[in-house]
């Protein structure tokens, strides 16, 4: 699990003073909330990033990957 945290600071920042510290990608405001909640309403990943072009794409992808990781080790656990 050690390796997990890491991998997300590495993407994921929380700050009180930005945002009321709902997690963002590292260096932007946007909430990583926001692409989960954008692809589940059909948005395509061209989309969210169009709309947030603060967050590149390997941000993304490494948050998806995390996403995934996660997912995988709770099922195997």
């Amino acid at each position: 699990m050690g390796e997990m945290k890491h991998r997300m600071s590495e993407i994921v920042s929380t700050d009180r003073d930005l945002m009321h510290g709902t997690p963002c990608f590292r260096g932007t405001r946007v909430p990583v909330r926001l692409l989960l909640d954008d692809l589940k309403s059909g948005y395509t990943l061209e989309q969210f990033l169009a709309g947030c072009p603060t967050v590149s794409r390997e941000q993304v992808e490494r948050y998806l990957e995390l996403v995934q990781d996660l997912v995988t080790e709770c099922a195997e656990s």
